[in-house]
C-alpha cells in the first residue's frame, strides 16, 4: 500500500513514516523543511530509504503536480504554535486550512482516502474552564469527546483545524473522499524537540535533565495546576496503523484520541515525576499573567476510539518519560542544538 505524509519530517509525521516503513508500506515524505530540525528528520528518513519531496502543501500547483499517487494520505502537516497564531493570521490559515484544501484536491485527483491529524484545540476556551471545575468536584465524566461543544473562541490556530474538519466533511459528500479525523492532544515522545508553545513534555524533560532553572508555572496563579492527558508517539502510530487497516469497515469517522485520564497530569506533578528520574531538582518561578489563549485543563475521553479499534494507550506517563530520556541520552550532542 503505497502512503504519502504530509508534514513527514516533522515530529509526528517522521515517527509515522518510520512506524510505516518498518511494516513495508510504501511510505514517502512531503515537507518543506521549513522547521530548524527539519533536516535532522530527514537524515532519519533517507537512512530508512523513504523519499522526502521539497514542497510546500500550502502551494496548491507543487503538490498537485507531485507525480506520485498513493492509497492514503495521512496530513500532519500543520503550524500548531497557538500563541503565534494571532500575530501572522494569514500565515496560519495558509499553513493550516488552505494546505487542508490541497490535500484534498490531490486525493480528489487520486482517488486517494484521508487520515487527517486535528486537534484539541478546536475545542472552546471556556469549554475548558468549565470542564476543569467539573473535574475538580470529582465530577470525572466530563471529559471532551467527539460531541463536545465547539462553538465558541478557540485560538486562530483552533479555528483553522476546525474549519479543515468541516472542509474535509464537505468534501466527503460532494467528491466521496473517504476520511478519518483525529482529535490529538498533547503527544510526546522521541524526535519532538520542545518549546514554549508545543512539545511541553519533552520540553519540561530536557530542562530537568540540564539543570536548566528556566521554566515557569505560568497563567491561573502560577500554580501549575493546569491538567492535560499525555499520548506517547507509537501508541498513535499504532492507532493509525489499525486505521489503515480497517478502513473499508470504519471510515467517515472522528475520534478523539489521547492519554485519557489514566495519563492525565498537572504541571505539578510533571515536576515530581521528571526530578525522579532524572534526579534533578529545578526552582521552578511562577507568571501570575493567564494568557487569553491558555486553558487549564484537557482530558480525552477514549470511549469511541476503543468501541471502533480496541485501541487504548500501552505507555503509561513514567515509562514514556523514561524513552524519552533515554532517547535525549543517547542522542545529546546531535539533539542540543535543537532545543
Amino acid at each position: 500500500m503505497k502512503v504519502i505524509v504530509t508534514g513527514g519530517c516533522g515530529f509526528v509525521g517522521s515517527n509515522i513514516c518510520e512506524f510505516l516503513k518498518k511494516l513495508s508500506f510504501q511510505v514517502v515524505s512531503v515537507d518543506n523543511l521549513s522547521k530548524t530540525y527539519s533536516k535532522l528528520n530527514l537524515k532519519r528518513l533517507n537512512n530508512l530509504e523513504i523519499k522526502n519531496y521539497n514542497i510546500d502543501v500550502s502551494k496548491k500547483n507543487k503538490f498537485f503536480k507531485l507525480n506520485y499517487k498513493s492509497d492514503i494520505i495521512i496530513d500532519c502537516c500543520a503550524d500548531p504554535a497557538v500563541e503565534s497564531s494571532k500575530k501572522d493570521i494569514l500565515k496560519n490559515i495558509n499553513n493550516n486550512l488552505i494546505t487542508t484544501y490541497n490535500v484534498l484536491e490531490k486525493a480528489k485527483k487520486d482517488n486517494s482516502k484521508l487520515i487527517f491529524l486535528s486537534t484539541s484545540r478546536i475545542y472552546p476556551i471556556k469549554e475548558s474552564r468549565l470542564k476543569f471545575i467539573s473535574f475538580l468536584k470529582k465530577k470525572n465524566k466530563n471529559l471532551f469527546n467527539e460531541n463536545s461543544n465547539v462553538i465558541g473562541s478557540k485560538t486562530i490556530y483552533g479555528f483553522t483545524k476546525l474549519a479543515s474538519e468541516m472542509l474535509i466533511k464537505e468534501y466527503n459528500y460532494a467528491f466521496k473522499i473517504d476520511y478519518i479525523i483525529n482529535r490529538c492532544g498533547l503527544i510526546t515522545g522521541p524526535w519532538q524537540f520542545g518549546k514554549v508553545e508545543q512539545g511541553l513534555v519533552s520540553l519540561w524533560l530536557w530542562k530537568h535533565l540540564n539543570k536548566n532553572n528556566n521554566l515557569y508555572y505560568k497563567g491561573y496563579n502560577g500554580s501549575g495546576n493546569q491538567i492535560r492527558d499525555v499520548l506517547f508517539i507509537n501508541d498513535l502510530c499504532e492507532l493509525v496503523y489499525l486505521q489503515i487497516k480497517k478502513f473499508k469497515k470504519i471510515k467517515n469517522q472522528t475520534f478523539c484520541v489521547g492519554g485519557g485520564i489514566k495519563n492525565s497530569v498537572n504541571l505539578k506533578q510533571l515536576t515530581k515525576i521528571c526530578e525522579e528520574i532524572t534526579k534533578n531538582k529545578l526552582k521552578i518561578k511562577n507568571d501570575l499573567s493567564t494568557s487569553i489563549y491558555d486553558i487549564p485543563f484537557y482530558i480525552t475521553s477514549l470511549n469511541k476510539v476503543k468501541k471502533y479499534y480496541n485501541w487504548l494507550p500501552k505507555t503509561d506517563l513514567r515509562k514514556g518519560l523514561y524513552v524519552i530520556l533515554k532517547w535525549m541520552k543517547n542522542n545529546y550532542n546531535l539533539i542540543k542544538p535543537y532545543f
